[in-house]
């Protein structure tokens, strides 16, 4: 059996904020505003495997009125939603990303954030690919005020 799911996440972007893509600390001036750390990415990814699976989603896991959430490495949460999918008997196949924003470049992170991920998830990182965009100066992203990510992947178990 195989299931598609789909990811996205936005997050306003302040000073005084640590820009975090997919585990990787990014140097820029701003970064996500967030209950957790903010990882748009892993949060993305994390929506679209629990969906994959069909176990819910992110805030399903993880309410943003729980305290006990507040500044909580990203990397951990979906660390902990993979014990519930790999149980369920799914396996990664690939994941293709997308992260939308205006400043800074991505191309030079691109090969660490890719790392980050397949380690994080212990797969190969040939499974992992993470493309950007900008919002060509157009609303939020586009202004610098905000960042997306959009996640697909790709699941599959035996029956």
């Amino acid at each position: 059996m195989i299931r598609v799911g789909l990811g996205y996440d936005l997050h306003k972007l302040v000073f005084q904020r640590k820009l975090v893509l997919g585990g990787v600390e990014i140097p820029f001036e701003k970064g996500e505003d967030g209950h957790s750390d903010g990882d748009v990415l892993f949060h993305a990814i994390t929506d679209a495997i629990l969906g994959a699976a069909g176990l819910g989603d992110i805030g399903s896991y993880f309410p943003p009125e729980d305290s006990k959430w507040k500044d909580a490495d990203s990397a951990f949460l979906l660390k902990s939603v993979m014990k519930d999918v790999y149980a369920a008997g799914w396996k990664i196949e690939n994941l293709d990303c997308v992260i939308k924003l205006e400043k800074p470049k991505f191309i030079p992170f691109r090969n660490d954030v890719i790392n980050s991920i397949a380690k994080t998830l212990q797969i190969n990182t040939d499974q992992v690919f993470v493309k950007a965009k900008t919002g060509e100066k157009l609303g939020d992203v586009g202004s610098g005020n905000a960042i997306e990510a959009y996640c697909c992947c790709l699941l599959s178990k035996d029956l």
